[in-house]
């Protein structure tokens, strides 16, 4: 007979065998986040549902692309898959980003209550928008340094935008922003073009409450500027309350093109709302202008990323504080549990030395003991009454409440 397995062996036979997220890619352990992103894009522009139809074997390798992405974009769990493979990320790798073009009414809608309610969700480009991109099918219109463009965009549609960059911004730097007053989802998207003419997403920022509107923005200078991943956060603060503090400056991670040539330049605006069009304003600035600000920028940043490395030193202190307080308030809670009972085992023996019954230990019988006495008592300082006959006891059970006695003159008839 063969040997019975475990409940455990059995989920372990079950689990899918999972492949080097570095082969799935096609990329190698050296590869910079541009290169991981460059050849996810492309494999889930290749596998996408809505690209294959009911195509099984295309679903489970769009799957496998962005499990596997979804490791190795993040620099948390490249490093543990790094140092421990699978193990390490599986409890984490539920971060997924959907596609609201393909989730379709019941879905989107179940998403955008998990949204409302807090719940981190990351949402894809549409993958026939990034499919037309790439076929160069696009219509663009240019957008002018200086001179805001405000329009609408459907929800999971683009509008594509062609900026002229001269060596005069090149120097200078320059600032692409996006906001939105209705404070709507969208996000701002960098193309880059291709050998074939068509168009591959480069960079992409999400847009993010400030203040009273949405907005984001992309800023090449010529040195390294950093984004702010909301969502990384987010989904952090709501596995681990406790770490909303240590790890809020995770998401601050370096862009990964620092400037733009001089030439033409592709940016787009993608609708991210789950239903509703989305209104926006869109601006190019040259930041030759902005001198003072750039080195503010570059200023701040530089303390963020002291204050990030200050945050993981104070954690290391934090935990070992408070696993002592919580190590003392066990302690506290179980010293006075201790020296209540060894007072109440005090007020005991002081109690037992008595001849008399103890008035806590017999409160019950002594008060019915006492009833009793009091009953006998009575009953012997009362006068012993003759028994009545049976007649009048029979009369007295006959004799009703209301029988009404009426004297009536016997004299004098009725």
């Amino acid at each position: 007979m063969p040997a019975h397995k475990s409940k455990s062996e059995k989920r372990e036979d079950s689990k899918p065998l999972r492949r080097d997220p570095y082969e799935v890619l096609g990329v190698n352990k050296y590869s910079t986040d541009q290169e991981i992103k460059t050849a996810y894009r492309k494999l889930a522009l290749k596998y996408h549902p809505d690209k294959n139809g009911n195509d099984p074997r295309a679903a489970d390798m769009f799957k496998e692309v962005t499990f596997s992405y979804n490791i190795l974009s993040n620099p948390d769990k490249r490093r543990q898959y790094d140092s421990s493979g699978f193990e390490a990320v599986e409890s984490d790798s539920q971060d997924m980003e959907l596609d609201l073009s393909s989730l379709g009414p019941v879905n989107t809608m179940f998403a955008a209550l998990f949204s409302k309610l807090g719940v981190p969700i990351r949402t894809a480009v549409s993958a026939t928008v990034l499919e037309e991109a790439l076929n160069g099918t696009v219509p663009l219109r240019p957008l002018e340094l200086g001179q805001p463009i405000c329009r609408k965009v459907e929800k999971q549609c683009a509008h594509f935008y062609s900026v002229t960059i001269t060596e005069k911004e090149y120097k200078g730097g320059f600032v692409c922003r996006v906001l939105s007053l209705d404070k709507s989802k969208f996000k701002l998207l960098y193309f880059e073009r291709e050998e074939n003419g068509g168009l591959s997403l480069a960079l992409q920022e999400d847009s993010t409450k400030t203040g009273k509107v949405t907005s984001a923005g992309m800023y090449f200078f010529g040195f390294t500027v950093y984004h702010m991943d909301p969502a990384h956060t987010s989904l952090t603060t709501a596995k681990d309350q406790d770490s909303a503090l240590f790890k809020k400056l995770d998401g601050f991670q370096p862009c990964e093109i620092t400037e733009l040539k001089p030439g033409t330049h592709i940016f787009a605006v993608y609708g991210d709302n789950f239903f509703k069009s989305i209104s926006y304003t869109i601006e190019a600035v040259c930041a030759e202008n902005f001198a003072e600000d750039k080195e503010n920028l570059r200023s701040v940043e530089s303390q963020i990323l002291s204050k990030r490395v200050e945050l993981s030193k104070f954690e290391t202190e934090y935990r070992e504080v408070l696993a002592q307080f919580t190590e003392m308030t066990s302690r506290y809670a179980q010293e006075m549990q201790a020296i209540d009972e060894l007072l109440k085992q005090r007020n005991e023996i002081h109690a037992s030395y008595t001849t008399a019954s103890s008035p806590m230990k017999n409160t019950g019988s002594g008060r019915t003991k006492s009833n009793s006495a009091s009953k006998e008592a009575n009953e012997d300082d009362s006068p012993v009454r003759p028994k009545k006959s049976s007649r009048e006891q029979q009369a007295k059970k006959k004799k009703k409440w209301f029988n009404i006695h009426l004297k009536v003159d016997k004299r004098k008839p009725c």
